[in-house]
């Protein structure tokens, strides 16, 4: 379809929360048809040196969900500029947080050279999956509810303490 402004929405969703919803969401209001880019599970180990929670075929089914999402793409590659040759996109978008950055502002350039916009979006500050994955560790770490957490077993408060007897 002519004139159509086709958007792209890159990352990892994994642990998926309102931050990424919030992307999606804004992002959809910008282009006319969007794209989730959704990093495969190699390439999150390649960039983030440690495999995702939810494996990329579960990520994807999330994603797929998301009414603001028309299409998927698995990102093996960490290059935007080559995906957005696969692509086609109009437009990029990218958490906030990124805004400033050496690669983004480089990105950026690059980019405007071949016409595509870069949008950023507020970065969702009270959640992320990092905070999920360590509340997870810990949560993890206490066992389950009901269960005292491992370590030395508690001290008897109450109660005289025994006289030791000499013998």
């Amino acid at each position: 379809m002519t004139g159509e402004r086709l958007g792209y929405a890159p990352g990892v969703f994994d642990l998926f929360h309102v931050g990424h919803l919030n992307i999606l969401r804004r992002a959809r209001g910008h282009c006319d048809r969007l794209i989730a880019g959704v990093c495969s599970d190699d390439l999150v180990v390649r960039l983030k040196g440690r495999p995702p929670v939810v494996p990329l075929s579960e990520r994807l089914q999330i994603v797929r969900s998301v009414r603001y999402v028309d299409e998927t793409f698995v990102a093996t590659v960490d290059d935007k500029i080559e995906i957005w040759k696969e692509v086609g996109f109009d437009v990029i978008f990218k958490g906030d947080d990124w805004l400033g950055t050496d690669v983004w502002t480089t990105l950026e350039a690059e980019f405007a050279k071949v016409g595509v916009e870069v949008v950023y979006f507020p970065y969702t500050v009270h959640t992320s999956s990092t905070l999920l994955r360590d509340a997870l560790r810990l949560l993890a770490q206490q066992g389950p509810p009901g269960q005292s957490p491992p370590g030395p077993a508690p001290r008897q408060l109450a109660g005289p303490r025994p006289r030791e007897t000499q013998g």
